[in-house]
């Protein structure tokens, strides 16, 4: 499996195929704190391979820097199923986040975790301007 795409964002869509991203971002600049955005999106795109028929479970977790959850992780499977005659084949996953609450300034991090493996995290850096 490749991570293609793992992303915050203002917005995100999937359709038919296409991940659209707006405003990817890995710092927030708040006025004052706790600070709330109305709305961002997390933005993935896995390609998985033949060999790799089957189910996949997909766990995304929003943390600070002790590793504590910010808001519930979010998790699910993947069923990656695709004809003979493919080598491969892509997934877009987009998860809606409304009114995020940060409390404190720091550091903070995006975790995509695939059959219990971190296989890629991403920093997020929350700042008092």
């Amino acid at each position: 499996m490749i991570v293609e795409v793992f992303s915050l964002c203002d917005a995100a869509t999937s359709d038919g195929g296409k991940l659209n991203i707006l405003g990817s971002f890995d710092v927030i600049r708040v006025q004052k704190l706790p600070a709330v955005l109305a709305h961002c999106s997390i933005a993935i795109r896995l390609r998985f391979f033949a060999l790799e028929k089957g189910d996949h479970h997909i766990e995304v977790r929003f943390i600070d820097a002790d590793g504590q959850g910010i808001i519930p992780p979010s998790a699910g499977s993947v069923k990656v199923d695709f004809s003979s005659e493919q080598r491969s084949a892509a997934f877009n996953l987009v998860l809606n986040i409304p009114g995020l609450k940060i409390d404190k300034a720091g550091e903070y991090a995006l975790e995509l975790r695939v059959a219990g493996q971190v296989v890629i995290s991403l920093p997020l850096d929350v700042r008092l301007q």
